[in-house]
């Protein structure tokens, strides 16, 4: 039985391997749910992610918060090579902009 009140994150995409749609939660990335239609894959995968929850919470154990209630504070650390952080510093500098302003314009186009 789906949850109430779900917050978890879905998706339903097509399976070339499988020829059928596969109803994907972010939160659970090990459950799947196969089903000739999207409507049908995504009520199958809404449906498992429930009574995985269900199973969770009668051992006792807490079921992974939804990304959608996250809090962000928009910093991470990404390492790269030297020789792109030169690169980058260099585009920035040149566009007169931060270094900051750059990556975030880049990251923001993907």
């Amino acid at each position: 039985m789906p949850l109430k009140n779900d917050r978890y994150t879905y998706r339903v995409t097509w399976s070339a391997d499988d020829q059928e749609y596969v109803g994907l939660c972010a939160e659970f990335p090990s459950l799947s749910w196969l089903s000739s239609s999207p409507e049908a894959a995504l009520k199958g995968i809404r449906r498992i992610v429930g009574e995985v929850v269900d199973d969770m919470q009668a051992e006792g154990e807490s079921a992974p918060e939804p990304i959608s209630l996250k809090k962000y504070s928009g910093k991470f650390i990404v390492r790269i090579p030297p020789e792109i952080h030169r690169d980058l510093a260099l585009q920035a500098a040149e566009s007169g902009v931060s270094l900051n302003r750059l990556a975030s314009a880049k990251l923001s186009k993907s």
